[in-house]
């Protein structure tokens, strides 16, 4: 049985990236989820190639990079992690692309709201600085009892928190002096 320190050293070189995520470090982000108050931060589920392909409108589904069905079955698999664990969620956002906005329909959570401080600003579709500074104050104006998700791009995130995620891994995040504290690493991926 590990002690204490070695749970929580684990749990640390987790969340920092070091060690991969495991299921014991997820039991514990999921039981500060339940306790309600943070901010998950999601990227997209699988959507093959990278940025959008040349003609990319972001009202047209078709011209875009859009969730695979195996991105597809990841979203729905994040929806049911959430339900079966009984995760309140007060309210979800997701960029205006369709393969964040499919994301967060497909989990199932509750309505989707549009939110243009989620776009991406990849190879200089919106501006960083702008964007970054809204979901900021988004995140920081978080007083719900219950969560709020949020589904992006890798880059928002990456502005964000400092740290990147795979497709359909989560940040969970709260508000904190100067940006955001990082709770932990969320991959309902892992065993």
């Amino acid at each position: 049985m590990p002690t204490l320190r070695q749970l929580t050293l684990t749990l640390l070189l987790s969340v920092l990236g070091l060690l991969p995520v495991t299921a014991q470090a997820n039991d514990t982000i999921w039981q500060a989820l339940q306790e309600g108050g943070l901010v998950i931060l999601m990227r997209h589920s699988l959507a093959p190639g990278v940025g959008d392909p040349p003609g990319f409108e972001r009202g047209r589904c078709e011209t875009q990079r859009n969730l695979s069905e195996q991105g597809r079955a990841q979203a729905r698999l994040a929806g049911e992690a959430f339900r079966e664990r009984n995760i309140p969620i007060d309210e979800v956002y997701a960029s205006r692309w369709c393969r964040a906005r499919d994301t967060a329909e497909l989990m199932q959570l509750g309505d989707v709201e549009p939110a243009p401080w989620l776009d991406s600003f990849f190879r200089g579709r919106g501006d960083r600085d702008v964007i970054t500074q809204a979901a900021l104050e988004q995140i920081a104006a978080w007083e719900k009892s219950g969560n709020m998700l949020l589904v992006t791009h890798q880059v928002n995130i990456s502005a964000l928190a400092g740290r990147g995620v795979s497709s359909g891994e989560m940040l969970v995040v709260r508000p904190a002096a100067g940006g955001l504290e990082v709770v932990g690493r969320l991959d309902v991926r892992a065993p």
